[in-house]
């Protein structure tokens, strides 16, 4: 698949490049992109969620009355949790939410997002540019003459650089990211990707 080259004014640059097929050409496997979402979504848990049962509550163990002869139920102690401020029934414990999902799969899951977003036209291809400080206002910019700014685009880089990474992040649903940490959750969240274009091989590598 050949897309046009950008430069950063949103201008043709007369150049095109090739996107894999095996990369941004296949056919989306729903199942392994749902694996995949779910052990990123999973993995952002910290599951440290806790509630008090009967044992650990802070009360009396005495039983409030004897077993019979009072006409009334039978009642254990204070911290019973049929009563008000006793302890909860098989409430939340901590616990890990991680799922484990095989390498290949994770990377089957990348190839069919990025196959989606291909197919759906969601892909740009820009010239690689820095900022020598970081700016804003001249990253909202670029972005709103690549026609991107309302899409939650996600611009990928070949690698991180910290100057571009705090340019962004102050813009409302832009986002930023190296090409070896790019995940199928960022890619399907994203509207539209803007693609350095020395990050196309390095996506490659990280998807296959």
């Amino acid at each position: 698949m050949n897309v046009t080259v950008h430069n950063i004014k949103g201008e043709s640059t007369g150049r095109t490049i090739e996107l894999p097929d095996e990369v941004f050409g296949i056919d989306p496997h729903e199942h392994s992109v749902w694996l995949d979402v779910k052990r990123y979504l999973n993995a952002q848990r910290q599951g440290t969620h806790k509630s008090k049962e009967r044992s650990e509550m802070s009360g009396s163990t005495r039983k409030l009355h004897k077993q019979k002869g009072t006409g009334g139920s039978r009642k254990g102690d204070i911290n019973n949790p049929l009563y008000r401020g006793g302890g909860r029934v098989f409430g939340p414990r901590p616990r890990n939410y991680d799922i484990q999902v095989n390498a290949k799969v994770r990377k089957l899951a990348r190839r069919s997002a990025l196959s989606a977003k291909a197919k759906a036209g969601q892909i740009i291809v820009v010239e690689d540019f820095s900022f020598e400080t970081p700016k804003t206002r001249e990253f909202n910019v670029i972005l709103q003459a690549l026609k991107v700014a309302h899409l939650k685009p996600l611009t990928v880089l070949s690698a991180y650089d910290k100057t571009l990474y705090l340019s962004c992040r102050n813009i409302d649903k832009a986002s930023i990211a190296p090409a070896s940490d790019l995940n199928t959750y960022q890619i399907l969240n994203a509207g539209a990707l803007v693609i350095a274009e020395s990050a196309v091989e390095k996506i490659k590598e990280n998807c296959v």
